[in-house]
C-alpha cells in the first residue's frame, strides 16, 4: 500500500530540530560518542533494556546496528535517531519501530537517554519533536509506547507528551533477562489535532 507510506525516503530521514535537540539517523562516525555514552550509562540503562550481548559496544556490532537502521528506514519498517544537543553532543536515542501500514498506520516509540542527561527535560523535548514527524511526514495514525511500572521517569515523559495509558500488558517484554509487565500507552493523530485546535 504505497499510497499510505511517506512521500519520499529522503523526507523521512531529515534531521528533526527541536528547541535544544537535533534528532538524526546515526552514522558510522557516531560510534565513539555512542559507545562512550552507552558504556558510561550502562548501570543506568541495563534495568530498562533487553539483556546486553557480549559484543554490545563493539564497533562491528555498531556497524551492523547502523546498517539495520538504514535498511529498516528504506523499507519503511522503522526509523531510528540519535538525539544530540545543538552542539552535536550525543544525548541518547529514539526509535519509531515496528511500523505497520495498511489499516493500522502505527509505530512503536522507544527511547533511551545517557545517564549524564537525565532529569533535564531532553527526552520530553525529543518526543515532542518526533510526534509531528510521525503524524506528518510518516503519515502515521497511532503511536504506541510501553513502560515498566517502576520506570516513573519514562511514564512521566509519556504523560507530558500526551500519551494515554491503555492498560497493562503482562510479561510483555524480556528486559534485563526476565519477562516484565509493561504499562501500554498510545497517542493518536487526532489527539494532537485537538491540542492544536484548542
Amino acid at each position: 500500500m504505497a499510497f499510505l507510506r511517506p512521500t519520499a525516503e529522503k523526507e523521512s530521514s531529515l534531521p528533526l530540530i527541536g528547541g535544544r535537540v537535533v534528532l538524526r539517523p546515526l552514522i558510522l562516525d557516531d560510534y565513539g560518542a555512542w559507545s562512550d555514552l552507552r558504556a558510561n550509562s550502562r548501570q543506568h540503562l541495563e534495568p530498562w533494556e533487553p539483556e546486553w550481548r557480549q559484543d554490545e559496544l563493539w564497533k562491528s556490532s555498531f556497524r551492523r546496528r547502523v546498517r539495520h537502521y538504514q535498511r529498516e528506514a528504506r523499507e519503511d519498517l522503522g526509523y531510528a535517531f540519535g538525539i544530540f544537543d545543538r552542539d552535536g553532543v550525543l544525548l541518547g536515542g529514539a526509535t519509531l519501530g515496528n511500523v505497520r501500514r495498511g489499516v493500522m498506520q502505527c509505530a512503536t516509540l522507544g527511547y533511551w537517554l545517557g545517564q549524564p542527561f537525565i532529569g533535564q527535560g531532553y527526552m520530553t523535548e525529543s518526543v515532542r519533536t518526533i510526534i509531528p514527524h510521525a503524524f506528518g511526514q510518516l503519515r502515521l495514525h497511532r503511536l504506541e509506547a510501553a513502560s515498566m511500572p517502576s520506570n516513573t521517569a519514562s511514564i512521566k515523559v509519556l504523560e507530558r507528551t500526551g500519551f494515554v495509558q491503555e492498560g497493562l500488558a503482562r510479561r510483555y517484554l524480556k528486559i534485563s533477562g526476565s519477562w516484565q509487565d509493561h504499562m501500554r500507552f498510545a497517542l493518536l493523530a487526532e489527539d494532537v489535532d485537538q491540542e492544536t485546535d484548542a
